[in-house]
């Protein structure tokens, strides 16, 4: 299951997230999401959890959890329409 994760701190690190996220489950990828032109985090990230069960509870558990004191937002991530994309 693809985790969104919003919210976060900008000094956050993906290391940071996948030891939260760890103790619920197996963490098979966590992506901040960055400025491509700045390299700065944009304060999201995606969480992929291959067991369900244990990303639902991750999800319940963690929303509003404070990390690097800032709240988490915490649900499951809307699948991306691309042939919404504007494309030349």
């Amino acid at each position: 299951m693809n985790i969104f994760v919003g919210n976060l701190n900008f000094q956050t690190t993906e290391d940071q997230l996948k030891e939260v996220f760890t103790s619920f489950g197996e963490v098979a990828s966590v992506k901040i999401v960055t400025d491509k032109f700045s390299g700065r985090s944009r304060g999201f990230a995606f969480i992929e959890m291959p067991n369900a069960t244990q990303a639902e509870k991750a999800i319940q558990e963690l929303q509003d959890y404070a990390l690097n004191n800032r709240n988490m937002v915490v649900s499951e991530a809307n699948q991306r329409d691309d042939s919404k994309r504007y494309t030349k």
